[in-house]
């Protein structure tokens, strides 16, 4: 069976290498982007809910509800 398609290159993907290098211009830009995303998630978490590995001033262990409350003093005296 003949096919009126042009020939593509011999990939695995089915992709030309100019289609190639462009979807890896897209693929590499959104990763960065994912990547950027979640160090910043990472550091807000830190900061705000006071992960429970990390030692509070007093030298304890915070757990999820402490730094929830401490996550919302803070924003109660950042919108005042």
């Amino acid at each position: 069976m003949a096919s009126d398609t042009p020939a593509r290159s011999e990939s695995l993907s089915g992709l030309t290498p100019a289609e190639a290098q462009e979807f890896h211009k897209y693929f590499m830009q959104g990763f960065i982007g994912f990547v950027i995303l979640s160090i910043i998630a990472h550091i807000l978490v830190a900061v705000l809910w006071r992960w429970p590995w990390f030692p509070n001033e007093d030298g304890t262990y915070g757990s999820l509800l402490e730094g929830t409350r401490h996550a919302a003093i803070q924003l109660s005296q950042f919108v005042s």
